[in-house]
């Protein structure tokens, strides 16, 4: 049988598809290979709807709020697991510039509880625990659009003054808003219901003002909660603002005061609330809640109002208004920079030291 002549040629061309399939999947599975060379891990990501298990105490409450779903009731969910909420972060991609840059919104009033503007940069001093600043930021009267979430307990207790919360609600929503700006609605009583998603469409949202239904309990920890994580899902390089209008009677929530207090640090949200109380006396008012209720305030650095009457309700929506728009923004790079995931205090002061000074108390560091 005559012999088939040896081809190197040939031979070559078929172990080189070889080579390349064996290269391949070799370097797929090696540990020290890029992150883009490496196989994707599958993950599975948590339920948002779930609901928790009123059991179990030892998972902090997180929510899941429906952005564009008005009428929508949310409550308090499990928070996902550590691995599954970092996969899901590093699927996202997000690239953030400036991860280390804190931002802190400082309200300066004088003596009359009127907002002190034109103050230079050189006016302010920014400590972190206890070490000064560098102030690498700064904005007076800052520009920064607003996402406001605005809060308005309808439960029955809370109900007898409802029209007068509700048109000088409205009347905030109309001049409060501007150009760039996003408004939300929402209601509790025993539930957290979102009346109206987050838009500049002053109509529609006065109208879901007006429209508030009565309940039965009052839950102010989740409303807090969940307000704060609606707007943390706004986006950065936007001022995040709640407006809760209650009668500080807590009885229903899930969360609990540390929860609540924690999620509007870690979103950076700024709470004035409007305490309404039905009894002047302290026998007969909630005087625990309104206690509860003025430390979580100052910590996110907002303000605390007690009006006589309701009708005085118009007079503190325009003081707030007022405050958002003359407020100073400052931001700084940590030095030295705390550890990881644990809260760092702050402090401002301005100069002359007769001025009241509000900013947030603390912020939870990044990763390193």
């Amino acid at each position: 049988m005559p012999m088939t002549p040896f081809r190197p040629q040939a031979a070559f061309l078929l172990a080189v598809p070889a080579l390349l399939f064996a290269g391949v999947a070799f370097g797929q599975d090696k540990p020290d290979r890029p992150p883009w060379a490496q196989k994707r891990k599958s993950t599975t990501s948590a339920n948002p709807t779930s609901k928790p298990d009123t059991a179990s105490t030892s998972t902090p409450p997180t929510a899941s709020v429906p952005d564009g779903e008005p009428g929508k009731t949310v409550q308090p969910t499990p928070a996902a697991s550590t691995d599954e909420s970092q996969d899901a972060a590093a699927q996202r991609g997000r690239i953030r510039v400036n991860v280390n840059l804190v931002n802190v919104l400082v309200s300066v009033l004088d003596e009359k509880n009127r907002p002190a503007p034109d103050l230079p940069k050189e006016a302010f001093q920014l400590f972190e625990e206890g070490v000064e600043q560098k102030i690498d930021r700064f904005e007076p009267e800052t520009s920064q659009p607003l996402d406001l979430a605005i809060m308005i307990d309808s439960s029955m207790s809370a109900h007898k003054e409802i029209s007068f919360e509700q048109e000088a609600a409205a009347h905030f929503i109309r001049q409060v808003l501007r150009p760039g700006d996003r408004l939300a609605v929402f209601a509790f009583d025993e539930n957290v219901t979102q009346l109206a998603s987050f838009s500049d469409n002053v109509a529609e949202l006065q109208s879901a003002v007006r429209k508030m239904p009565a309940g039965a309990g009052t839950s102010i920890y989740d409303a807090v909660l969940l307000g704060s994580r609606a707007l943390e899902r706004r986006g950065d390089e936007r001022r995040r603002v709640i407006i809760l209008v209650t009668d500080a009677g807590e009885t229903t929530s899930r969360a609990d005061f540390d929860a609540a207090r924690k999620e509007a640090v870690r979103s950076n949200a700024l709470l004035y609330t409007i305490v309404i109380r039905p009894v002047k006396n302290e026998s007969g008012r909630n005087t625990a809640g309104e206690h509860a209720l003025e430390t979580m305030t100052d910590t996110t650095g907002g303000a605390m109002f007690y009006p006589d009457t309701p009708q005085e309700l118009g007079a503190i929506f325009d003081r707030i208004d007022r405050e958002l728009r003359t407020q100073y923004l400052l931001a700084y790079y940590p030095t030295p920079r705390g550890p990881a995931n644990t809260y760092r205090s702050i402090v401002v002061t301005v100069n002359p030291a007769s001025y009241q000074v509000r900013h947030r108390k603390s912020y939870l560091s990044g990763p390193q």
